[in-house]
């Protein structure tokens, strides 16, 4: 059986933040907490590793998915400028602001305003060359 491909889902906590996932075709529950982004990154991979170990699998973090609500994503991708990307989509700075804190909750058309702003963003960027 070939290596299943690995989707983790990460919420944050009223502490730090925890992260699981179901691998179907192994029928293997998967899930792990920490107080920081990079300490939870650690425990993924520990907690993946040693799932897998058994079946021969051997995961780094580049190889794992993530898929985060929107106030861990601003917290893990910090180097995002809320206020500017609120220009590029049209949205209220104030209102992403909120969605940021966790104040208030976006509804899935404003979650997928967010996730397209942010998805063009990286694919401007991926297409950056630099003067040499």
């Amino acid at each position: 059986m070939k290596k299943p491909k690995l989707v983790m889902t990460i919420m944050k906590e009223d502490k730090g933040y925890s992260a699981y996932t179901f691998v179907k075709p192994f029928l293997y529950s998967i899930s792990t907490q920490g107080d920081t982004f990079e300490e939870l990154k650690e425990m993924i991979i520990d907690a993946v590793n040693l799932t897998f170990e058994e079946d021969g699998f051997t995961y780094t973090i580049e190889e794992i998915q993530f898929k985060l609500d929107i106030e861990s994503f601003f917290q893990f991708y910090k180097v995002i400028n809320a206020k500017a990307l609120s220009a590029r989509i049209g949205m209220n700075q104030s209102l992403l602001a909120q969605y940021i804190k966790g104040n208030k909750k976006p509804s899935p058309k404003q979650t997928k305003r967010i996730m397209e702003g942010v998805q063009a963003l990286g694919r401007e960027l991926a297409d950056i060359e630099f003067l040499m």
